[in-house]
């Protein structure tokens, strides 16, 4: 899956026309990124400059009081490399006024509800910003994410279009030390930021390598046993990251209807 510099610039090339005529297509006047201080947020802001200009991308930056002090550090180093306005907005005075768990004395912080809480309201602040200033909502996901159901609906999810949901997380790697993405940046653990010490390979279970390889082969029909023996996965494993695709694919299909 690696590519060369040649296939790095006209992805590069592609997905910033994209950018702009989704822009141009909802006469919107440039694009809001949510800046995690993560790799996937860097690489769309950077993309985002390319196709627009600094002057047409607006980052926020939405920190809590239980953040990594380094989210918020990468995410203005992203904003000031690239000389975009930005805003910070400490959510922690909204995750109170939920009652989260973890948040409010007396209440134990709940991963599966309490985490959940945290995209969406980042969501709503992206789309106030953007609806100030006539932006569209840049999305950050990436297709190993998808494919998986790594995302909040409504949540991280929650965009006008999704801007590397073509590109595997190792592929996001790869482009984004071709754009210029800082190497502390690519090089720090992937997180979504849902609880002290969170890892997404931790929450999935398989390294993203790992998983983009198996991703790739199943792409390509490959049967479960060769991708097994391929990879060295045991049969189990590859059973039980068939089933979370299978269960979480409700979040990248339209809403159903009758």
């Amino acid at each position: 899956m690696m590519r060369t510099n040649e296939q790095l610039e006209e992805l590069a090339n592609n997905i910033c026309d994209f950018i702009r005529e989704q822009v141009e297509n909802a006469d919107a006047k440039g694009v809001v990124v949510g800046l995690s201080g993560g790799i996937d947020s860097a690489l769309v802001a950077y993309l985002s400059v390319m196709a627009l200009g600094k002057n047409r991308v607006f980052g926020v930056i939405m920190p809590e009081k239980n953040s990594n002090p380094d989210d918020e550090k990468y995410g203005k180093l992203v904003a000031e490399s690239l000389g975009i306005e930005y805003d910070v907005f400490d959510i922690t005075p909204v995750l109170v006024a939920f009652g989260a768990g973890g948040y409010v004395e007396g209440k134990e912080f709940d991963k599966r509800v309490d985490s959940n809480l945290k995209p969406r309201i980042r969501m709503t602040e992206v789309y106030y910003h953007a609806n100030k200033k006539n932006y569209l909502v840049a999305g950050t996901s990436n297709k190993s994410e998808i494919y998986m159901g790594y995302g909040t609906k409504y949540g991280d999810l929650g965009s006008d279009f999704l801007t590397i949901g073509n590109l595997f997380k190792t592929e996001v790697r790869q482009l984004a030390g071709y754009v210029g993405v800082p190497k502390e940046i690519i090089d720090k653990a992937p997180s979504a930021g849902l609880w002290e010490g969170q890892t997404d390979e931790d929450e999935l279970g398989i390294s993203y390598e790992t998983l983009d390889k198996l991703l790739n082969l199943m792409e390509k029909g490959k049967e479960i046993d060769d991708i097994c023996e391929f990879l060295s996965i045991p049969p189990e494993k590859v059973g039980e990251l068939m089933l979370r695709i299978s269960t979480n694919k409700h979040k990248s299909l339209p809403l159903p209807m009758p």
